[in-house]
């Protein structure tokens, strides 16, 4: 045991149950859960299951793996050396973060549960690889230099701690490449292959926390492995062979896994590992989440749930992981305000958009999931917030018949750093596309709170929500209810025909304040084949519109403004650039008429784009350049944000008769 007694360990344990109470560790959830909302029983036990085992759950840091429900932590961090003065210490890191002098990190495969992790790491001059396997309930890790520019190797350093105060626990380090640790899971030893020549304890690094370091000149791993000290077993370290055997067998077992999904391989691994990196475990209110992305969330103070995106990471993640699936539906549903609708964001601290919604995708999203899965429970949790969300846009958000955007000031709480709260800006950041030039020029109406403007996309969004809903009423038995429903569907279906442009051959916003039809086209104008509100003949009118190179047809599509319109070249956020979302908002409306070809094309199309940086840089990009179909090309494109993902998702949907949406 290089040279340490095991009845000096097995002191050191007894010492860390004795400082524990001499009882088990005892699990509990931080403070705040209760703020969320009620969980079902059986909603309580996907989560269950969902916070436990090794993965990568901290958001500051994709290179940081902890054990659920215990907290315990380690951290991989890297020291750049030098002779002179130059020295610098990476303690997190994150993919896609755009500061001077920052890591890069490109991310290999996640596997849903974490069984297997890999990632690639650039910094000072340094290039190297940390993987993650489990064995059995141990973890290893291996960190491999692939290559080193610097004048000295880097050193790397594993520090354990405990996250989030989830349990009692201690680590303590035990010499020579262990530490030793207690918690809910019992008692664990964390070991590495560093070996007593390369071991540097005592190298000056910031963390305030038992960690191990060796400077990487080859391989080095670690493990861990749970110790019966009731029996006094001796726990021998695994040695750097055995790591990398577990590494091989894990990686093995993942390439399995999506070759098994046969022409979707492609589309699976990429789905499966945007949102295994992207998926957290939230302290604030005791969940496992999948945030936009970590850059996102750590911006926001730990996290934060965009209403929208959350539904569409819920809807992606049913290709492989049906709890992660249902926790992002119900917890977007869970942040409801006190006036009853699904907020804008909702973010770390519990601060909500109380002014204001986002485009309601919740009913659909939970009806796909549902005629996939047929679990009743899920349908019961999810009905009532999304009865109360839909009748809410109804009462607050309806002008003249239409479904119109806004931003009520007077809702409380206020958070008072939110400027955008009772201003035109507020209210078009309702419809999820902050800048489209749709809305350039639209009046705010500051004693109504509304926008005054027919929306066409958002108008078509409600009826859909009211057409899943009615379906998800039926389920459950509630027939006045889907009554309610249908006839609301119905009531806003004839509006919304009264915006038919015969001349234009498509449906028109129209601006409210003064009378006038806006001829501008966006990928929302297509959103009344999604509603099921097109006749046949209109759709394929619409389906020309789709397929002209003037307007949105391309090497890349969609933009989101028509490439005939002067904001097109902009090329800034909505304003002409390409987004997930709307490619799969379309893409469903398509599979509700005859165009098999068109639909096809579309959807090919999509993936194309996808795939472009994805293969070349492991970017899933929040949108994409229309013209050059990069999303590097400006800082405004998170270069890991799952919606992304949903340009390969149509593709899947094209290829797959059992996905949510079918």
């Amino acid at each position: 045991m290089r040279g340490v007694a095991w009845a000096a360990v097995l002191g050191c344990f007894g010492l860390l149950l004795s400082a524990a109470g001499g009882q088990s560790a005892e699990s509990h959830v931080a403070p705040g859960r209760d703020d969320a909302g009620p969980r079902s029983a059986e909603y309580a036990r996907v989560q269950e299951r969902l916070a436990r085992g090794w993965n990568t759950w901290d958001v500051h840091s994709v290179a940081t793996q902890v054990l659920l429900p215990d907290g315990l932590a380690i951290h991989v961090g890297m020291k750049h050396n030098s002779s002179l003065n130059g020295d610098a210490w990476l303690g997190d890191a994150l993919i896609g973060r755009l500061d001077k002098d920052a890591e890069k990190v490109t991310p290999g495969p996640h596997a849903w549960d974490g069984s297997y992790t890999s990632a690639d790491y650039e910094w000072k001059g340094h290039k190297w690889r940390v993987e993650s396997a489990h064995d059995g309930e141990d973890l290893v890790m291996l960190v491999s230099p692939l290559e080193n520019k610097a004048a000295l190797p880097p050193t790397v350093v594993f520090s354990v701690g405990m996250l989030w105060d989830l349990a009692k626990g201690e680590v303590v380090a035990g010499g020579n490449g262990r530490i030793l640790t207690t918690g809910a899971s019992g008692a664990i030893v964390v070991d590495c292959t560093c070996g007593e020549d390369t071991q540097m304890p005592g190298v000056d690094i910031p963390v305030d926390t038992p960690y191990i370091s060796a400077d990487l000149a080859g391989p080095v791993g670690i493990s861990t492995q749970k110790v019966d000290v009731a029996r006094g077993t001796e726990v021998k370290p695994r040695t750097l062979e055995q790591v990398k055997n577990v590494i091989t067998r894990q990686r093995d077992a993942y390439e399995v896994s999506i070759a098994s999904a046969g022409k979707n391989r492609p589309i699976l691994d990429a789905i499966q590992t945007t949102l295994g990196w992207d998926t957290i475990y939230e302290p604030e209110k005791g969940r496992v989440i999948s945030p936009v992305s970590r850059v996102w969330s750590v911006g926001w103070g730990g996290y934060v749930l965009f209403d929208w995106d959350t539904f569409f990471a819920a809807t992606m993640a049913s290709i492989g992981d049906k709890d992660l699936a249902y926790a992002n539906a119900l917890e977007t549903l869970r942040e409801e305000t006190p006036q009853e609708f699904v907020p804008n964001y909702a973010r770390a601290g519990n601060w909500k958009s109380t002014d204001r919604s986002e485009p309601p995708v919740g009913a659909i999203t939970v009806l796909g999931l549902y005629r996939k899965f047929h679990d009743r429970w899920f349908i019961e949790d999810a009905y009532t917030p999304l009865l109360s969300w839909n009748r809410w846009w109804n009462e607050h958000r309806q002008l003249r018949g239409f479904i119109v955007l806004g931003s009520d000031p007077q809702n409380e709480p206020v958070n008072a750093d939110d400027g955008s709260r009772g201003t035109w800006q507020g209210a078009v950041y309702e419809s999820g596309l902050d800048n489209s030039p749709m809305y350039d020029g639209t009046f705010y109406n500051k004693q109504t709170h509304l926008l005054e403007y027919a929306d066409v996309g958002m108008t078509s969004l409600y009826i859909a929500d009211c057409n899943a809903l009615a379906e998800i009423a039926d389920a459950l038995g509630k027939s006045a209810e889907a009554k309610e429903l249908r006839d609301r569907a119905e009531r806003y279906r004839a509006k919304l025909q009264t915006l038919w442009d015969e001349k234009a051959g498509i449906f028109l916003n129209k601006d409210l304040h003064t009378g006038k039809v806006n001829t501008r086209l966006s990928p929302t104008n297509f959103y009344p084949m999604l509603a099921k509100v097109a006749t046949p003949e209109q759709a394929q009118s619409m389906i020309k519109h789709l397929l002209n190179r003037d307007e949105f047809w391309g090497d890349w599509i969609l933009p989101s403004i028509a490439h005939n319109d002067p904001a097109f070249k902009d090329q800034e956020y909505w304003r002409g650039r390409i987004w997930g979302p709307m490619n799969y908002l379309v893409y469903l409306g398509l599979e509700n008429y005859g165009d098999a070809e068109a639909r096809k094309a579309f959807a090919g199309k999509s993936y194309e784009l996808f795939l472009k940086e994805w293969r070349e840089k492991g970017h899933v990009h929040e949108n994409y350049n229309a013209m050059a179909g990069t999303g590097d090309d400006v800082d405004s494109s998170d270069r890991f944000y799952h919606w992304g993902a949903l340009l390969g998702y149509v593709e899947y949907l094209e290829q797959s008769k059992d996905a949510p949406g079918r």
